[in-house]
């Protein structure tokens, strides 16, 4: 079965069940303009098996890697493999010392840049990717005892749920202007912080802040206008509250973990919001979880 074969801060993997079946029953099109780890679609894709997708982000890294597990699996298998293989064989500080000798690599091809991409994923300090000013990826070593770096028949479940899609670096406004009535967009952006030591802005060169998240809410309106059934996932914050409050679109708040932090204690659930224009755009979805 395919699902998300990278880590990621924010991934939803546990709310993808919820999204999935308060989504309309027919989609012409699933499109995803934050791709991430891409939980939702694969979702999507073993649910509804044959489903067009359109999936994009702004992180041409993890689009080129996507692209590369869809059209060269073969060698990208092979590539990681041997990174996996390297890092297993050596002991902690040869690990590390690996680690930041591929971190600071620039491999030539697309496998071996995909293979680079997953193999920092799979080991980095909590799964993050987070680069510089520069756009050099700088989070450090993980240190796990037995990260899962390479799993061959996922690679091929994600390649083969794949086929199915094209793949964009492209800013989620021109991709949202693309959806046609009979599309459903999901999105799921960096989020609104609940906090200034939440603060996570490292995920492109570019922050994601405040005015993003108001150009967000203009192509959410947009979607509505032209009747595309769309729905939005954010952290429950008075901001984002404000942001979609009073345009008859349904909010409704759901409990969940977070997979990604530096401290147990702090994966504890918290309140995550989910916006849908479903009553806008006609009796498309079904219902979402949780309490407004």
């Amino acid at each position: 079965m395919a699902r998300p074969f990278l880590k990621w801060a924010g991934g939803k993997g546990k709310l993808a069940p919820t999204i999935l079946s308060a989504a309309p029953p027919a989609m012409a099109r699933y499109i995803e303009p934050f791709a991430g780890a891409g939980a939702v679609f694969f979702a999507v894709e073993e649910a509804r098996t044959g489903t067009p997708a359109l999936l994009a982000d702004a992180n041409a890294e993890l689009i080129e890697t996507y692209t590369v597990l869809r059209d060269e699996l073969a060698a990208l298998d092979g590539a990681l493999a041997r990174l996996a293989a390297e890092y297993a064989a050596g002991d902690g500080e040869e690990r590390g010392a690996m680690y930041y000798r591929v971190r600071a690599s620039q491999p030539s091809t697309p496998a071996g840049r995909a293979a680079r991409f997953i193999f920092l994923n799979r080991t980095c300090y909590n799964g993050l990717f987070r680069v510089n000013a520069s756009g050099g990826f700088n989070v450090p070593h993980g240190r796990y005892k037995n990260p899962r770096i390479h799993d061959g028949a996922l690679l091929a479940a994600c390649s083969a749920a794949l086929q199915r899609a094209e793949l964009r670096v492209a800013d989620f406004a021109g991709i949202c202007e693309e959806a046609r009535p009979g599309d459903f967009v999901y999105l799921d952006p960096p989020y609104q912080p609940l906090s200034v030591t939440a603060n996570f802005t490292g995920y492109t060169r570019a922050d994601f802040g405040p005015a993003d998240q108001r150009r967000l809410r203009d192509a959410f309106e947009d979607l509505s206008r032209r009747d595309v059934a769309a729905m939005l996932s954010n952290s429950d914050h008075e901001f984002i509250r404000g942001l979609y409050s009073g345009l008859g679109y349904r909010l409704v708040t759901v409990p969940m973990a977070r997979a990604i932090n530096s401290r147990g204690s702090a994966r504890a659930p918290v309140p995550e919001l989910l916006v849908d224009n479903f009553g806008r755009v006609g009796s498309v979805g079904g219902e979402a979880a949780g309490s407004r």
